[in-house]
This record gives C-alpha cells, structure tokens and sequence, in this order.
C-alpha cells in the first residue's frame, strides 16, 4: 500500500491528510463509464436492425420502437438521479444499475443465440414473415428494458459521483470535460467497430461482447469502493420543495417582518451557521420560514412540517427558480441536432457514398462524424484554448461562456446544412451523378465542435449551481434537456410536414434547406433568450465561479 494512503473507520481509502476521492479515482471512474456506455452503444446503436432482421418487425414499428426507447433512456437518468438523492447515494445506484444492465444483455444475447427465443428468419419485407411468440416478445422487450434501466441508472449518475471527488470547480470543470471525452469516444467504438460485428459476423458475438465489457465496467467500479468519497444522502430533496410551496400558500396572507430572528434557521441535529437575511428575490417564499405561533415544538423542533421550513430550504425553491429560464435555453441547443441527425440519414440515403471502387461508407456512420469532432475538440479546448483563454483574460471562460460559444457553433452548423442541402438539391435537378457525401462533415463537425462546448458548461454549470442536496438531480437534467429535445424534433418535424410539402417522401422534391432556415432562425431567437437570461443571472456559487477562474488547469 501506498505510505500516503491510509484505511479510515469505514474501510474507505484515505490519504496522508485524511480525505478520500480527487484524481485517484480518476481511471476508475472514466473506466467504468467507457465500459458501460461501449456496452450499452452495442445493443442501442443497432436495435432497428436487429428488430427487422432478426424479429421481422415492420421497419415503422422498429422505428417506433426505437424512439420509445431513446426516449426512456434519457429521461430514466432522472428517476435514477432522484433515487441517488433522495434514497441512497451514487455509488449503489451505479453498482445496482450495471448488474441491471448486464442481464439485459446477458438476455439480448441468448436472444441472438438461442433459436427458440426468436420467430425463423425471412426475407425483409416478405408478407410471409412468422410473427414472434408471446415468449419471444417477452423476452426481447424485458431485455431491452433493462438495459434502459441500466443504463438510465449509470450515465449521469456516474458524471455525478465523478465530480463529487473534487473539492474545486476548477477540477470539476476538467473532470466534466473528460466525462464527455471517454463517453462520445466509448460511442465511436460502439457504433463502428460494435455494429460492424454484428451485422457482419454475428449478433451473438457482438451482444456477448458487450456483456463482456459491461461486465469488466463492474469489476473496475467496484475496485475503487476503498478510494471514492461518496455522499450520504439527506432524504428527498423534492419533499422539502413541495414544503416550501405548500406553506408559503398557507402563509400568503401573514406579514413579513423585517427582523431576521423571526425566521427558522435549523432544524433540530443540523449543524448551525450564521444566520442570514432573507433574500428579497421571490419574497412570497420567505413566509415558508417565518416561526408563528404553534409552529415549533417546546424543544425547538419543528411540529408541523409542512407549514414551517427552514431558511435554507427556501432558498433552494429560489436557487431551482432562478436557473430554470437558463436551463431551458439549452433545449433549443439540442432540438435542432435532433432534426438535423434525422434528415442527414435521409440526405446521405441520395448522395455518392462511394470511396474508391471497394467501399462504400454505411448510412449510420456518417453521423459519427459529430462524435468524432466532439472527441477531437474536447481535449484541445481542455488543454490549449481554454489555457490561452486564461492568459489573455486572466480568467477561465464561466459555464455560461461556454453554453454561449456552443449556441454560436450550433446556429453556424444549422446554416452551413442549409446552404449544402441548397447546392445538393441543384446538384439532384441538373446532374446525373449525385453529390458526394463528404459535403455534409463540415456541418456535423462544426456541431460536434459545438457540442464539446456547450454540453460539459451545461454539465458544470447544473452541478455547480443547483443546491448541494440535488448534485445528482442536477447533472441528469442534461440528460432531460436531450429527452425533451428529441420528442420535440420529433413534434416540429411532423409539423413542417403537416403545414408545408417540404418533407416529402422523396426528398429531392422536397426543400429539406428550408428546414434548417426555420431552425437557425429559431436558434438566433433563442440564444437571444439565453443572452438575456445570462445577463440578469447571478451566479450562486460564486467562490465556484472565482475558484474556476483563479488559474490555469493543471488536471
């Protein structure tokens, strides 16, 4: 063992000073997530396929399907946030959430192997296909269920308890930053190399091994159980947030008085600090706090809880309040990569995908590209940008900065798809030979680039702002932004469909340019929303915001 390491009370690894977590756990952590996230981008990256060739489910219904399940697997992060929270703290979340996982693909692969457990193959589009069985159907939806499940439980919970290590936003910030490194490089692997071994070798080898890798994921998770500081959780959160509400309501009528005394501070076992002034932002709420009569027991225990709250709780309500308008500005940041990762598949499905005389490149990998971009971008702006940044301004850019460059990057990619669909609709009309799609990369990578901003500022500035008892919370709302966008791309493009004939089935005949017009210019009116949000906001943690910019990274 380490001279510098020693064992505590709890069997927990600590160091010469006494704490657990910092860079230590670092490998374990970003480990765990590129394990976990390879496995899930093996069954998730190539379900439509395996429904249609493999289950002979009409393509629409896969479709369906599949967005179903995008859809649940970005908004199950926050269930497994609030459970972290509330419940039981990060680290059984996490270790519960991988065991989940690796049955569901334990069971996609014995689907894959087992003959029984899937209807006799056919060819695809043929009316004579078998119809899975009952038990066929129950097996498959149970594994991809938790495999959602799974990996719901594990993403964001595990951004959290990373940066839960680090005392320092600073440090926070970098760890954020290679969060989203490992996990867009764990999807390039996922849907490449994965998806490659499965529709050329074998479903079965491919889904075996993502078990396999979820399984080593587990196993380095839990090697670091010595070294992680993790966090006890306080009961729920959103119990003490329905609180302030309800007895604010039951006081709007009572006076607020000026003196400070007259508010409850502590409850009974907490540790006690200076007491402060209300804030007078949202001061309807302050009356959640205010001591009348019969509200306090003898002892100075509260003895009706939902018509006393202390202080602090209310200025949580206010805190959440305050950062929403800011939060939601980000929806319209992942809305239209949404649309545009729709209709690129569709663009590439009309354009030259031939390399040379031999290779031809798939319809799925051309959105990779994105992914790689991020993967590039993130660790020259972690380790040379954002450092000449510091020079210059003697200060690191604040997470609003970043979501504002990441708002600009996004708008610009938006414009660029709207001028080359422009060129590939004239290219479609006047040539015989389609126009190669290499012309759609300097749009994906200017939204890659975009998001290797604006997705780790989201990410820091949730973490850093929201109140300490919903860090978990905080980080897999990135998580709810990305699920709200999806549906919402989905609920704009049926609307564009509905009300003009730009979306076509044949898209040649179509103005898919027009699209992505609409879209910059609802882009330029929501990041004037974000300026504006910005520009009124207040930073809550500001020794955070200060300790970020003090100097140069050293991560």
């Amino acid at each position: 063992m380490d001279a510098s390491l020693s064992v505590d009370s709890e069997g927990q690894m600590v160091d010469a000073g006494g704490k657990r977590g910092g860079w230590i756990i670092f490998l374990f952590i970003i480990g765990t997530l590129m394990c976990l996230t390879l496995a899930a981008g093996g069954w998730q990256a190539n379900l439509v396929v395996y429904l249609i060739e493999e289950f002979n489910v009409k393509s629409i219904d896969a479709t369906q399907v599949s967005n179903v399940v995008n859809g649940c697997t970005t908004l199950f992060p926050i269930i497994g946030a609030i459970v972290a929270d509330s419940f039981f703290g990060c680290f059984p979340v996490i270790l519960i959430s991988s065991c989940v996982s690796l049955l569901g693909l334990v069971l996609f692969t014995l689907t894959a192997t087992l003959d029984s457990l899937r209807p006799p193959s056919c060819e695809n589009g043929s009316s004579l296909c078998e119809t899975p069985s009952k038990v066929q159907f129950a097996v498959l939806y149970a594994s991809i269920t938790l495999g959602s499940i799974g990996l719901g439980g594990t993403r964001f919970t595990i951004a959290t308890m990373g940066a839960n290590q680090f005392d320092k936003p600073k440090n926070q910030g970098i760890f954020f930053n290679w969060f989203f490194f490992a996990m867009y490089t764990a999807l390039v692997v996922s849907s490449t190399a994965v998806v490659y071994i499965e529709d050329c070798v074998s479903w079965g080898l491919g889904f075996g091994l993502s078990a396999l890798v979820n399984l080593i994921g587990l196993v380095i998770f839990s090697s670091g159980i010595h070294f992680y500081h993790r966090d006890k959780p306080q009961g729920s959160p959103f119990v003490n947030i329905a609180r302030v509400v309800v007895a604010s309501i039951r006081k709007w009528n009572v006076k607020l008085p000026p003196r400070r005394e007259d508010y409850h501070y502590h409850n009974e076992g907490e540790a006690k600090t200076t007491p402060a002034a209300p804030k007078k932002s949202f001061r309807f709420l302050n009356s959640a706090a205010l001591e009348t009569e019969g509200d306090l027991k003898p002892d100075g225990s509260i003895a009706r809880p939902w018509r006393l709250c202390t202080l602090q709780q209310v200025e949580d309500l206010k805190t959440i309040i305050r950062i929403f308008p800011l939060w939601s500005s980000s929806i319209f940041i992942s809305t239209p990569i949404a649309i545009q990762m729709s209709l690129t598949v569709l663009q590439a499905l009309k354009m030259d995908r031939r390399i040379g005389s031999h290779f031809k490149v798939p319809v799925g990998s051309v959105l990779v590209v994105v992914t790689i971009a991020t993967c590039i971008a993130l660790p020259i702006i972690d380790r040379i940008l954002y450092p000449v940044w510091q020079k210059l301004t003697h200060k690191s850019p604040t997470p609003l900065q970043r979501l504002g460059i990441g708002h600009v990057l996004n708008i610009t990619g938006m414009a660029v798809s709207a001028l080359v669909e422009s060129k590939r609709l004239k290219t479609a009309h006047g040539s015989k030979v389609p126009m190669f799609v290499m012309w759609l990369f300097p749009q994906l990578v200017l939204v890659g680039i975009g998001e290797a901003f604006h997705f780790p500022g989201e990410l820091q500035f949730c973490y850093q702002e929201f109140p300490a008892s919903l860090h978990t919370t905080a980080t897999a709302m990135v998580a709810m932004i990305i699920a709200i966008a999806f549906y919402l791309s989905t609920a704009l493009v049926d609307l564009v469909r509905r009300v003009t004939e730009w979306l076509p089935d044949d898209i040649n005949e179509g103005r898919i340019d027009n699209v992505y017009w609409v879209v910059v210019v609802i882009g330029v009116l929501n990041f004037g929303y974000f300026l504006l949000c910005a520009k009124l906001y207040k930073y809550q943690n500001v020794k955070g915001v200060e300790d970020s910019s003090s100097s140069v990274s050293q991560g």
